[in-house]
């Protein structure tokens, strides 16, 4: 009984080790999910943000080879199962990309760009003091702001 439970214990290191098992279980909810799933129901319709907010994470999920996810979060919200091109959230969001950020997800730059504005100067370069703002949930508060308000506006410019 040992040694079957050892060979257990050896295969379930190898494929934590080799990032296997992650996907596996991954790939089991993201299958027991679409068992479950009742194509019948209506989704309810998209709104302009919903849809750019999850094209975002989608964009993310992908790029961090993250696809059972993404696949779920396509089925459960209703987003179109063909990606929004790319220059499309970027004219929506008022980004204008460089070579370099276009080689990762906008997510990253927004987020990035957000972080670098609201930091407060500390004198000491290694660790800067983020502006916590009125409390918790103000970074999204703020960047649902900051989205509502781009008219007129200056562009933000993402730069890694």
């Amino acid at each position: 009984m040992s040694s079957t439970h050892e060979l257990k214990d050896v295969i379930k290191d190898t494929l934590e080790n080799k990032g296997t098992l992650g996907q596996i279980k991954a790939r089991i909810r993201a299958e027991v999910f679409n068992a479950l799933n009742d194509e019948s129901e209506n989704k309810p319709q998209l709104s302009n943000e919903n849809l750019i907010i999850n094209e975002l994470i989608r964009e993310y999920l992908d790029f961090n080879k993250l696809r059972y996810s993404s696949s779920v979060l396509v089925a459960e919200s209703g987003q179109p199962n063909v990606p929004l091109d790319r220059g499309f959230l970027s004219r929506e969001l008022n980004i204008r990309e460089d070579r370099n950020s276009s080689s990762v997800p906008l997510l990253y730059g927004l987020v990035s760009t957000y972080l670098k504005e609201n930091r407060k100067p500390t004198g000491r370069e290694a660790s800067p003091q983020r502006n916590q703002g009125p409390g918790r949930g103000a970074f999204l508060e703020q960047l649902r702001q900051d989205l509502g308000q781009r008219e007129g506006e200056d562009a933000v410019i993402i730069k890694r």
